[in-house]
């Protein structure tokens, strides 16, 4: 399992941000996939996910509504897009195989939200 994340950078109070997840090493047209990410200092925290089938997704309440989990398996990547950023959401942002957020991640990218 290989998983590689981008998209990460600095970005105002209310700006936008799209995270990429290149995903190789499995078939990931089959497999869930979640994203998770680590606020400094303290641990991992589950973001959401979204089934095989680019369909069905689920997201953490202090998310809903500013985040929205993507997928195209044609390319092999998950994608994760950041509205509304707050300051709370600086974090380290993964991608996870599978629903719960514990399975293999990538290396993460970071995003900063400061004015």
């Amino acid at each position: 399992v290989q998983l590689v994340e981008s998209g990460g950078g600095l970005v105002q109070p209310g700006g936008s941000l799209r995270l990429s997840c290149v995903a190789s090493g499995f078939t990931f047209s089959s497999s869930p996939m979640s994203w998770v990410r680590q606020p400094p200092g303290k641990g991992l925290e589950w973001v959401g996910h979204i089934f095989s089938n680019g369909v069905a997704t689920s997201y953490e309440d202090s998310v809903k509504g500013r985040f929205i989990i993507s997928r195209d398996n044609r390319k092999n990547t998950m994608y994760l897009q950041l509205n509304n950023l707050k300051p709370e959401d600086t974090a380290m942002y993964y991608c996870t195989k599978g629903l719960s957020g514990t399975g293999p991640r990538g290396q993460g990218t970071q995003v900063t939200v400061s004015s």
